[in-house]
């Protein structure tokens, strides 16, 4: 396996299912009109679309820190607005009716720093709404981070480890509530259909993998690697009378408004 990059057409192999959150989130955000909003961490314009379909007058720009998912985003939308920028940075002389953000702030640390400046960009009656994968991990992680315990490469691990960061639902309370008129917070289990076991890996390949693989140089080590995941996913993860595989995976979404 070579070491991964974020890359957009092996995101989107999973289009529909990366895409349903931003649906169910966009549903529940109640400004009826608003005329500017911003995607925070868009990646290749999927969840973008989402909120044009909702809000199709509304003034929207896509933001993510990835020239390849910017250069895809342009190519597959390019009446839209797409910017490089990274969201724990972007917005200091801006402000928003919505800002928005599907499955990317767990990319930025400390949101007890993060989550106020973000909210700090909503105009009065507007609001603040994201979602990302819930600080209860999935299976798979939990397996990602057994390999990465094996002595052969756990003293390289300390910075994948750290690399996503994900509150409790609580926490994002005490974060916000202070700050939000209403808060709504909820948690959602999708149950991804999968061929097999190795679409899991796969999954995970163009995102929370990424990562662990990048710190082994050696292309055998990071083969070596995946390989003693496969055994622990395929032993983890039994098919279904079918033969396809249920991935459940755990959601945590936020909306507050000003």
């Amino acid at each position: 396996m070579t070491k991964t990059d974020w890359n957009a057409s092996h995101y989107l192999r999973y289009g529909d299912e990366r895409t349903q959150p931003s649906i169910d989130l966009v549903a529940k955000i109640r400004v009826e009109s608003p005329s500017t909003v911003v995607d925070l961490g868009c990646g290749p314009g999927n969840s973008t679309q989402v909120l044009r379909a909702r809000w199709p007058s509304a003034d929207i720009c896509g933001i993510d820190n990835s020239p390849a998912m910017i250069d895809a985003a342009s190519a597959a939308f390019p009446d839209g607005t797409w910017k490089l920028a990274d969201l724990s940075r972007f917005g200091d002389d801006h402000s928003f009716d919505v800002v928005f953000s599907n499955a990317a702030i767990q990319w930025s640390h400390d949101h007890r720093r993060l989550l106020p400046k973000l909210f700090s960009l909503v105009k009065a009656r507007g609001a603040l709404s994201f979602q990302i994968p819930s600080s209860t991990y999935a299976t798979v992680r939990t397996l990602v981070h057994e390999v990465a315990e094996d002595s052969v490469w756990r003293d390289r691990m300390g910075g994948p480890f750290a690399e996503l960061t994900m509150e409790s639902p609580a926490a994002y309370y005490d974060i916000l509530a202070p700050l939000a008129t209403k808060l709504d917070i909820w948690e959602t289990e999708y149950f991804h259909v999968m061929q097999n076991p190795d679409a899991i890996i796969d999954w995970i390949a163009s995102t929370g993998l990424r990562p662990f693989l990048n710190v082994l140089a050696e292309e055998a080590e990071r083969n070596a690697f995946v390989a003693h995941l496969r055994e622990r996913v395929h032993a983890a993860y039994r098919p279904q009378v079918d033969g396809k595989v249920l991935f459940p995976f755990r959601r945590t979404f936020v909306v507050a408004y000003r």
